[in-house]
């Protein structure tokens, strides 16, 4: 209901069209089929998740795309798409102020705003940083007049770009002992790495080509903003991101992004977060950790929909089964790659062991064990053990009585187990 020209109420607002707040938007239409939900976003587009599909309990596949915001309005008639940069957020009074001088005075709101990345030397045209399309589309037009490039990082996009660039002179420069240290260990490096000096690559990109294409399970990990300066999911920064003045001080993590407790609020009351601008400060299960990637932005964007409903009606809510396992699935140098649990000893004691499985050009596959206890694995190739050691992590099954078979390749362990 419209109280004054420029002043909207409004149950729920959700900041930020990438993949967090669009899947926050989404499934609060569905809830809410008969309340407005207003989505406010910098950019004329937004990111949808397409071809979604659940490859097992925790694991998910699905491709990003971009698309007018007009299409999300098409397929969810509840949801207000509203086109403007975040000027001022005042708490107190459950007010957003737009940058084109609307108004929205919200029950609920959720902040999805997204990352910015952290540049070597900001506002230096020969320095960029990829972490989106737009960045992607400015990074092809430098690209297309290079003759030496340096790639500066060891994360998700680094790897595919080393991977994928022809016809100029590349110089890729890490801090880590190994390559994708992000994602695997140095024995996973050692077998991807006859790959970058393969002849026939598949989808290379070439320097002097004038079209560029990112496929859409490119990795989204990467360093959070301080929390003034707040980049948006999807194009152009909100100038330099929100204004907070007035507002009550909120709580941030040691990575710079809001605290968020297991059903997603930040330290202001109705106020939530989702995706890489919070940062989950609730006891995570032994074998889940954060990673700032579109499969997470998904879940706690869905997540963060649902503790805003239960919130709002009065409802219990328990924590999703999605954050009882760390699962990502993705693709490095044209392997299936899938990584579960503590897939690198992530905060283990010194006590746990590797168990290892690799042949050259076919498949790698690791698994972490503590205990007895299935913690972690890497599955590099078509393995098909997913499922398989998915349950086996979750299930907290004691192995010992296995050892080494348990990655025997005469043993169909699937048959075991399943």
């Amino acid at each position: 209901m419209t109280t004054a020209p420029d002043v909207t109420r409004c149950r729920f607002v959700v900041v930020g069209g990438g993949i967090a707040g669009v899947t926050c938007a989404e499934k609060l239409a569905m809830d809410f089929p008969s309340e407005n939900i207003f989505l406010i976003t910098a950019s004329p587009v937004i990111k949808a998740v397409t071809n979604f599909k659940q490859v097992s309990k925790t694991l998910e596949d699905f491709d990003v795309e971009e698309q007018p915001s007009s299409l999300l309005e098409k397929r969810y008639p509840n949801i207000k798409v509203i086109q403007s940069g975040v000027k001022q957020l005042r708490s107190d009074e459950h007010e957003v102020l737009t940058e084109d001088g609307k108004e929205y005075i919200y029950e609920k709101l959720c902040l999805c705003a997204g990352a910015k990345p952290k540049l070597i030397l900001e506002g230096n045209p020969y320095v960029l940083g990829i972490r989106d399309t737009d960045s992607a589309e400015a990074f092809q037009k430098n690209l297309a007049q290079a003759e030496r490039i340096v790639v500066v990082g060891n994360g998700g996009i680094a790897l595919e770009l080393v991977y994928e660039i022809q016809g100029c002179e590349v110089i890729w420069a890490i801090k880590d002992k190994a390559i994708g240290n992000t994602f695997f260990d140095a024995g996973a490096a050692e077998f991807l790495i006859p790959k970058l000096t393969a002849v026939n690559q598949e989808t290379p990109i070439e320097c002097k080509r004038t079209k560029y294409t990112m496929e859409g399970n490119y990795e989204k990990e990467r360093p959070i903003a301080a929390p003034d300066k707040l980049g948006s999911a999807l194009g152009p920064d909100w100038h330099e991101g929100l204004d907070l003045k007035g507002t009550k001080e909120f709580a941030v993590g040691e990575d710079g992004g809001l605290k968020v407790d297991k059903h997603m609020r930040t330290s202001l009351p109705d106020i939530y977060a989702a995706g890489d601008i919070c940062t989950a400060s609730w006891e995570p299960s032994p074998v889940w950790h954060q990673m700032r990637l579109w499969t997470q932005a998904r879940q706690m964007g869905w997540y963060a929909a649902k503790c805003m409903a239960a919130d709002t009606l009065g409802e219990p809510i328990e924590m999703d089964f999605c954050f009882e396992l760390f699962a990502h699935i993705t693709k490095f140098f044209n392997y299936k790659v899938v990584v579960l649990g503590k897939y690198n000893a992530q905060g283990l004691d010194l006590d746990h062991e590797l168990l290892l499985r690799c042949t050259k050009g076919q498949e790698y596959v690791k698994v972490v064990m503590q205990n007895g206890r299935m913690m972690g694995a890497v599955l590099i190739g078509e393995t098909d053990l997913e499922e398989t050691f998915e349950n086996l992590i979750l299930n907290q099954m004691d192995l010992s009585a296995y050892g080494e078979d348990l990655l025997n390749p005469d043993i169909d362990i699937e048959d075991y187990f399943d």
